[in-house]
């Protein structure tokens, strides 16, 4: 049996907590895995993994200047296979100095980076990425940045895993409202659905801007996320402003987001900047769902234009505006895309398949010991 242990360090529920989740998730079933998360003291986090009856183990995680982190996760690691899968620079440099003082040559530290940061290049950093045992990147986009960045980082330690979704609710299935009802829509519009961190690099206010230009009798816009006070309160003097109040919702942070998913007609993510993978983009495919994305980052990865969704330019407003008006207008073509969508999910993103090179992976670590 390998021991695998997650270490998610954020203070919010993001991309890595997701990713972590539903290994675990998928994990705790598998007899081959004895898994467990390490997290630092965060309520609305834990509480996450301990409703899916993951163990955890609460650590200060507070980086390279915490030396107590290291010493207490060495004592979890002193015997037996262990991987420690992290999710951040700063979790790294604790997995490596946690494996060091352990002693032991069975454990493993297998680095997914989430997001697109340019790696330290300082001594210390040298030096912990030079004991990193595997890198895991979620796109080639993100593979070739990383790389192009840290040039001395040992290729034939690194390998390109796309990201999944693997959609385990952990809210209880929660009930969700009928959004059609709710929203007072009539069957001639569309229901457009953008699920994020309501923040500039996600797109929300590119959004805002391109379905202004449209014919209101056109849509309705669900908009699912939250951000922080001032970004929420940009966004509602903007709907105020430009008279969009009975045209988008604002729903808040959702735990239950596939029962949202299911009842759009289609989603928007127009992050301006750069994606690692753009894990929204797979939970629209996921659920057979067209997406209008942006052409930046690792989107056309999996994303083909008027194939299996739009791509956009990021910050153009305008040509957001006639890519949503395209697929308000067009039920057919909606279906069509939404159709490959799902289809190309199934056949070339499902979670099994990442499941099984996620695992193929930790099993390789330990061949001929």
């Amino acid at each position: 049996m390998i021991n695998v242990f997650h270490i998610v360090s954020n203070k919010t529920w993001g991309g890595a907590e997701r990713y972590a989740s539903d290994l675990v998730a998928n994990m705790r079933h598998d007899p081959d895995y004895y898994v467990e998360v390490v997290s630092a003291k965060n309520d609305d986090i834990i509480e996450q993994f301990q409703k899916m009856d993951i163990p955890v183990s609460i650590l200060p995680l507070k980086g390279i200047r915490d030396l107590d982190s290291p010493v207490r996760l060495a004592r979890m690691l002193k015997k037996g296979k262990n991987i420690v899968h992290v999710h951040s620079y700063r979790d790294a440099a604790t997995a490596v100095m946690a494996r060091i003082i352990s002693d032991n040559p069975e454990t493993k530290v297998v680095f997914t980076p989430h997001g697109l940061k340019r790696p330290k290049l300082n001594y210390i950093s040298k030096k912990v990425y030079r004991n990193i045992d595997r890198y895991v990147f979620v796109s080639k986009f993100a593979y070739e940045y990383f790389i192009a960045h840290a040039p001395r980082i040992n290729k034939a330690q690194a390998l390109v895993i796309p990201e999944s979704v693997l959609h385990i609710d952990t809210s209880d299935q929660a009930q969700v409202p009928n959004l059609r009802e709710k929203l007072k829509m009539n069957d001639s519009q569309a229901l457009i659905m953008f699920h994020s961190r309501l923040c500039r690099d996600k797109g929300i206010d590119v959004l805002l801007k391109a379905v202004s230009l449209i014919d209101k009798d056109k849509y309705k816009l669900a908009v699912l996320g939250s951000g922080q006070s001032n970004a929420e309160s940009r966004i509602k003097s903007y709907i105020i402003e430009h008279q969009l109040v009975e045209n988008i919702k604002l729903l808040g942070f959702q735990r239950n987001v596939r029962g949202y998913l299911q009842q759009c007609d289609f989603g928007v993510q127009p992050s301006t900047i750069a994606e690692a993978q753009g894990i929204s983009n797979l939970e629209y495919m996921k659920k057979g769902k067209p997406i209008i994305t942006t052409s930046n980052g690792a989107q056309p990865e999996y994303v083909t234009n008027m194939e299996n969704g739009l791509l956009v330019k990021p910050n153009n407003p305008e040509q957001l505006a006639e890519a949503i008006e395209m697929l308000c207008d067009n039920k057919e073509l909606r279906v069509k895309l939404g159709k490959q969508a799902k289809s190309d999910f199934d056949t070339k993103l499902n979670y099994n398949k990442f499941y099984e090179k996620i695992t193929t992976l930790y099993n390789s670590l330990f061949e001929g010991q």
